[in-house]
Protein backbone atom coordinates (compact mmCIF):
# COMPACT_ATOMS: atom_id res chain seq x y z
CA UNK A 1 0.00 0.00 0.00
CA UNK A 2 1.96 2.74 -1.60
CA UNK A 3 1.12 6.72 -1.51
CA UNK A 4 1.76 8.41 -4.45
CA UNK A 5 3.03 11.86 -4.86
CA UNK A 6 -0.23 13.11 -5.81
CA UNK A 7 -1.70 11.60 -2.60
CA UNK A 8 1.19 12.84 -0.14
CA UNK A 9 0.20 16.74 -1.29
CA UNK A 10 -3.33 16.11 -1.13
CA UNK A 11 -3.17 15.38 2.45
CA UNK A 12 -0.37 17.53 3.01
CA UNK A 13 -2.86 20.70 1.44
CA UNK A 14 -5.55 19.13 3.61
CA UNK A 15 -3.83 19.40 6.29
CA UNK A 16 -2.71 23.07 5.73
CA UNK A 17 -6.50 23.68 5.34
CA UNK A 18 -7.20 22.58 8.39
CA UNK A 19 -4.67 24.51 10.46
CA UNK A 20 -5.76 27.37 9.14
CA UNK A 21 -9.48 26.91 9.65
CA UNK A 22 -8.53 26.30 13.20
CA UNK A 23 -5.95 28.98 13.33
CA UNK A 24 -8.87 31.19 12.60
CA UNK A 25 -11.37 29.91 14.71
CA UNK A 26 -8.59 30.58 17.86
CA UNK A 27 -8.22 34.24 16.55
CA UNK A 28 -12.17 35.12 16.17
CA UNK A 29 -12.25 33.62 19.86
CA UNK A 30 -9.50 35.85 21.08
CA UNK A 31 -10.74 38.67 19.40
CA UNK A 32 -14.17 38.41 21.19
CA UNK A 33 -12.03 37.93 24.60
CA UNK A 34 -10.41 41.30 23.72
CA UNK A 35 -13.61 42.85 22.85
CA UNK A 36 -15.12 41.20 26.05
CA UNK A 37 -12.31 42.40 28.23
CA UNK A 38 -12.19 45.88 26.96
CA UNK A 39 -16.15 46.52 27.26
CA UNK A 40 -15.68 45.28 30.89
CA UNK A 41 -12.66 47.77 31.17
CA UNK A 42 -14.56 50.42 29.82
CA UNK A 43 -18.01 49.76 32.18
CA UNK A 44 -15.95 49.14 34.94
CA UNK A 45 -14.03 52.58 34.58
CA UNK A 46 -17.20 54.68 34.35
CA UNK A 47 -18.23 52.59 36.93
CA UNK A 48 -15.70 53.43 39.63
CA UNK A 49 -15.71 57.22 38.40
CA UNK A 50 -19.42 57.45 39.51
CA UNK A 51 -19.16 55.35 42.59
CA UNK A 52 -16.34 57.82 44.10
CA UNK A 53 -18.35 60.60 43.13
CA UNK A 54 -21.38 59.49 45.10
CA UNK A 55 -18.90 58.25 47.88
CA UNK A 56 -17.92 61.82 48.35
CA UNK A 57 -20.97 63.26 48.38
CA UNK A 58 -21.60 60.97 51.68
CA UNK A 59 -22.50 62.86 55.35
CA UNK A 60 -23.05 60.26 57.36
CA UNK A 61 -22.84 56.44 58.11
CA UNK A 62 -26.18 55.52 57.15
CA UNK A 63 -25.40 57.50 53.55
CA UNK A 64 -21.75 55.32 53.46
CA UNK A 65 -23.81 52.17 54.02
CA UNK A 66 -26.42 52.86 51.76
CA UNK A 67 -23.83 53.70 49.26
CA UNK A 68 -22.23 50.36 49.66
CA UNK A 69 -25.45 48.40 49.57
CA UNK A 70 -26.45 50.15 46.52
CA UNK A 71 -22.77 48.82 44.69
CA UNK A 72 -23.23 44.90 46.11
CA UNK A 73 -25.60 44.03 43.85
CA UNK A 74 -24.78 45.75 40.44
CA UNK A 75 -21.35 44.27 40.87
CA UNK A 76 -22.01 40.89 41.47
CA UNK A 77 -24.27 40.78 38.64
CA UNK A 78 -21.90 42.28 36.20
CA UNK A 79 -19.54 39.60 37.55
CA UNK A 80 -22.01 37.01 36.72
CA UNK A 81 -22.63 37.96 33.55
CA UNK A 82 -19.30 38.75 32.98
CA UNK A 83 -18.92 34.97 34.10
CA UNK A 84 -20.96 33.77 31.81
CA UNK A 85 -20.02 35.63 28.44
CA UNK A 86 -16.66 34.27 28.90
CA UNK A 87 -18.47 30.78 29.68
CA UNK A 88 -20.63 30.84 26.15
CA UNK A 89 -17.19 32.07 24.65
CA UNK A 90 -15.25 29.08 26.16
CA UNK A 91 -18.29 26.91 25.01
CA UNK A 92 -18.94 28.20 21.49
CA UNK A 93 -15.03 27.70 20.88
CA UNK A 94 -14.93 24.10 22.20
CA UNK A 95 -17.90 23.57 19.70
CA UNK A 96 -16.31 24.62 16.54
CA UNK A 97 -13.23 22.82 17.29
CA UNK A 98 -15.27 19.80 18.11
CA UNK A 99 -17.45 20.16 15.02
CA UNK A 100 -14.13 20.60 13.05
CA UNK A 101 -12.32 17.62 14.80
CA UNK A 102 -15.56 15.33 13.90
CA UNK A 103 -15.62 16.61 9.86
CA UNK A 104 -11.63 15.63 10.00
CA UNK A 105 -12.21 12.27 11.65
CA UNK A 106 -15.13 10.98 9.34
CA UNK A 107 -12.76 12.78 6.34
CA UNK A 108 -10.32 10.44 7.57
CA UNK A 109 -12.38 7.46 8.61
CA UNK A 110 -13.69 7.83 4.76
CA UNK A 111 -9.94 7.94 3.77
CA UNK A 112 -8.95 5.04 5.84
CA UNK A 113 -11.93 2.67 4.62
CA UNK A 114 -11.44 3.56 1.33
CA UNK A 115 -7.83 2.29 1.75
CA UNK A 116 -8.57 -0.82 3.25
CA UNK A 117 -11.29 -1.53 0.89
CA UNK A 118 -8.30 -1.31 -2.34
CA UNK A 119 -6.16 -3.11 0.05
CA UNK A 120 -8.66 -6.09 0.40
CA UNK A 121 -9.32 -6.18 -3.10
CA UNK A 122 -5.46 -6.61 -3.68
CA UNK A 123 -4.89 -8.82 -0.52
CA UNK A 124 -3.11 -12.31 -1.40
CA UNK A 125 -5.53 -15.24 -0.35
CA UNK A 126 -5.46 -16.03 3.05
CA UNK A 127 -5.15 -12.51 4.66
CA UNK A 128 -9.16 -12.75 5.16
CA UNK A 129 -8.05 -12.84 9.12
CA UNK A 130 -6.06 -9.83 8.90
CA UNK A 131 -8.38 -7.91 6.81
CA UNK A 132 -11.38 -8.60 9.07
CA UNK A 133 -8.54 -7.60 12.35
CA UNK A 134 -8.01 -4.04 10.77
CA UNK A 135 -11.61 -3.60 10.01
CA UNK A 136 -12.69 -4.42 13.57
CA UNK A 137 -9.42 -2.25 14.74
CA UNK A 138 -11.24 0.82 12.78
CA UNK A 139 -14.76 0.06 14.06
CA UNK A 140 -13.43 0.18 17.65
CA UNK A 141 -11.60 3.24 17.42
CA UNK A 142 -14.30 4.81 15.94
CA UNK A 143 -16.44 3.87 18.85
CA UNK A 144 -14.19 5.13 21.30
CA UNK A 145 -13.90 8.48 19.59
CA UNK A 146 -17.85 8.78 19.23
CA UNK A 147 -17.91 7.60 23.38
CA UNK A 148 -15.56 10.66 24.19
CA UNK A 149 -17.92 12.89 22.40
CA UNK A 150 -20.75 11.86 24.40
CA UNK A 151 -19.18 12.14 27.57
CA UNK A 152 -17.44 15.57 26.27
CA UNK A 153 -20.77 16.90 25.44
CA UNK A 154 -22.31 15.63 28.59
CA UNK A 155 -19.80 17.09 30.96
CA UNK A 156 -20.62 20.49 28.92
CA UNK A 157 -24.32 19.96 29.42
CA UNK A 158 -23.38 19.47 33.47
CA UNK A 159 -21.18 22.61 33.87
CA UNK A 160 -23.71 24.39 31.96
CA UNK A 161 -26.27 23.86 34.88
CA UNK A 162 -23.73 24.03 37.16
CA UNK A 163 -23.41 27.62 36.50
CA UNK A 164 -26.67 28.42 35.78
CA UNK A 165 -27.62 27.15 39.05
CA UNK A 166 -24.41 29.24 40.91
CA UNK A 167 -25.52 32.73 38.87
CA UNK A 168 -29.20 32.03 40.61
CA UNK A 169 -27.31 31.12 44.37
CA UNK A 170 -25.17 34.00 44.48
CA UNK A 171 -27.78 36.84 42.46
CA UNK A 172 -30.54 35.62 45.19
CA UNK A 173 -27.98 35.82 48.13
CA UNK A 174 -26.99 39.07 47.00
CA UNK A 175 -30.35 40.59 46.56
CA UNK A 176 -31.22 39.18 50.32
CA UNK A 177 -27.85 41.18 51.53
CA UNK A 178 -28.98 44.18 50.12
CA UNK A 179 -32.33 44.42 50.86
CA UNK A 180 -30.93 43.56 54.15
CA UNK A 181 -28.49 46.18 54.30
CA UNK A 182 -31.36 48.56 52.74
CA UNK A 183 -33.65 48.18 55.83
CA UNK A 184 -30.85 49.03 58.47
Amino acid sequence: MNLTPEQIAAAQKANLETLSGLTNQALQSIEKLVELNMHIAKQSLSDSMNSAKKALEVKDIQQLLAHQAEAVQPMAEKIMAYSRHLYELAHETQNSFTQSAEKEFQAGQKKINSLVEEWTKNAPVGSDAAVQAMKQAIASANNVFETSQKAVKHAVEVAQTNLNSATETVLKATDTATKTTKKK
